[in-house]
């Protein structure tokens, strides 16, 4: 399961990432993504 979250938040912080403010919005949607992961049952 930690491998799956680590693999997605890696994607995620790797893709659009060329100005600050993508890193943040990056940073942010990988956030949410690790957040859906942990409220499956």
């Amino acid at each position: 399961m930690l491998k799956y979250i680590a693999i997605l938040f890696c994607a995620v912080t790797l893709c659009a990432c060329n100005t600050v403010s993508g890193v943040g919005k990056d940073i942010e949607k990988g956030g949410e993504a690790i957040q859906d992961v942990s409220k499956r049952p």
